[in-house]
C-alpha cells in the first residue's frame, strides 16, 4: 500500500512539473511570437506610411528624382503590404487600418510644404525612415522565431536597401545633408 502511495505521489509530482515545464515553455514562446507579431504590425504601420508619403511625393515633388522616389514607394510597398496582410491572416494578426499618429504627423507636415522645401524635407525622412526600417528588418530576420514572419522581413530586406541607396542619392542630388551612416 505504501509503495501505491509511493508511486502516486511520484508520478503526480512527475506529471505536475511536466505539466508547469510545458505551461512555462507555452508562455515562452508566446512571449517570443508577440514580438514577431509586433513586428509585422509596425512593419504594415510603416508600409501604409510609405505608400501614402509616396503618393504625396507623386503629387507634390518638384524635382523628378522625388517623384520617381515616390512613385518606386507606392509601388514597392503596396505589394510589400499585400504580403504582410496574407501573412497576418494567416497568422491571425490583425493588422492596424491606418496609419499611426506619428506618420499622420509626417503626412500633415509634408503637406504644408511646396517645391524644394518639400523635397529636401520628403528625402530626408525617407532616408532617416529607411535606415531606421532596415535595422528593424535586419533585426527580425535574424532573431525573429516565427519562421514565416523571419522570412518575410528577410525577403523584404534587400529592397529596404535599395530604397535607401537611392533615397541617399536624390537626397544628395537635393543637397540634403544626412547623419548616419551604413548599417550592416
Amino acid at each position: 500500500m505504501r509503495n501505491t502511495i509511493r508511486i502516486a505521489v511520484v508520478l503526480t509530482s512527475a506529471f505536475a512539473t511536466l505539466a508547469i515545464g510545458q505551461d512555462s515553455q507555452s508562455k515562452m514562446h508566446s512571449a517570443r511570437s508577440v514580438g514577431d507579431h509586433q513586428f509585422l504590425t509596425k512593419a504594415a504601420e510603416g508600409g501604409m506610411a510609405e505608400v501614402a508619403l509616396g503618393r504625396l511625393a507623386e503629387k507634390s515633388g518638384s524635382n523628378t528624382c522625388v517623384k520617381q522616389f515616390g512613385e518606386r514607394m507606392v509601388t514597392d510597398h503596396s505589394k510589400a503590404n499585400d504580403q504582410a496582410k496574407s501573412l497576418a491572416a494567416q497568422k491571425n494578426i490583425t493588422l492596424p487600418s491606418s496609419m499611426n499618429t506619428k506618420d499622420e504627423s509626417t503626412y500633415r507636415s509634408l503637406s504644408s510644404k511646396t517645391g524644394s522645401d518639400f523635397d529636401k524635407a520628403y528625402m530626408s525622412d525617407m532616408i532617416e525612415d529607411h535606415r531606421a526600417d532596415i535595422a528593424e528588418f535586419r533585426q527580425e530576420a535574424n532573431s525573429g522565431t516565427d519562421p514565416d514572419i523571419k522570412a518575410w522581413a528577410s525577403k523584404t530586406l534587400p529592397t529596404l536597401e535599395e530604397h535607401l541607396k537611392l533615397a541617399e542619392s536624390c537626397g544628395k542630388q537635393l543637397g540634403v545633408t544626412t547623419t548616419g551612416g551604413d548599417l550592416r
